[in-house]
């Protein structure tokens, strides 16, 4: 039964929207109708600044951290943990409560590998601020960083439940970035 438990908590807790909490106790526009139209971190920096994204960000991040850290302390199965971080990141993308139309998750799945490997976490941080720096484009950071997530768990922690799980959390990614994908082809993304 935990493992049941622990599973739909996940999800209910990555249901739960940073970006439109924050702006609605900020008094800021509801990301899903400015700029992009994404309930996440960057869309919230364009509408509402630095200070609005940060906190975004940090509550994205969270939720998928803090299934996971429970998971663990409650010393499931490696597959229940792995389990557990794609109910949460699912959760953000496909939420309870706001309809099913959620971001794209990056920071919620950054959390929950920051949970499930921290080293390979901060490998992708690094992939990530690498590519954010040359490039100077989000989204590219992102999908670069999400193409090797799972070689990253492959070579740093070789667990199958977490390859298999960083692989789907990875398509899933690229999934939800595929106009960005055109934009990025088209040489018109910001």
């Amino acid at each position: 039964m935990t493992p049941i438990l622990l599973i739909v908590g996940a999800y209910l807790a990555g249901s739960v929207s940073a970006a439109i909490i924050t702006c609605r106790l900020m008094g800021l526009p509801d990301p899903r109708s400015q700029g992009s139209g994404n309930p996440g971190a960057t869309n919230v920096l364009r509408v509402g600044g630095k200070r609005a994204a940060a906190i975004t960000l940090a509550g994205d991040a969270l939720k998928g951290l803090l299934p996971v850290l429970v998971g663990e302390w409650l010393g499931v199965t490696p597959t229940v943990l792995a389990l557990t971080a794609l109910a949460a990141f699912l959760g953000h993308l496909y939420p309870l409560f706001f309809g099913f139309k959620g971001g794209k998750g990056v920071a919620t799945a950054f959390g929950a590998l920051t949970a499930l490997a921290w080293p390979v976490a901060l490998a992708l941080l690094a992939i990530w601020l690498m590519m954010a720096k040359l490039f100077h484009i989000s989204s590219l950071a992102a999908l670069t960083a999400a193409a090797c997530a799972p070689l990253a768990m492959w070579l740093l922690r070789p667990e199958p439940a977490y390859i298999a799980v960083s692989t789907v959390i990875s398509v899933l990614l690229i999934w939800r970035h595929r106009s960005n994908i055109r934009k990025l082809l088209a040489g018109t993304e910001a």
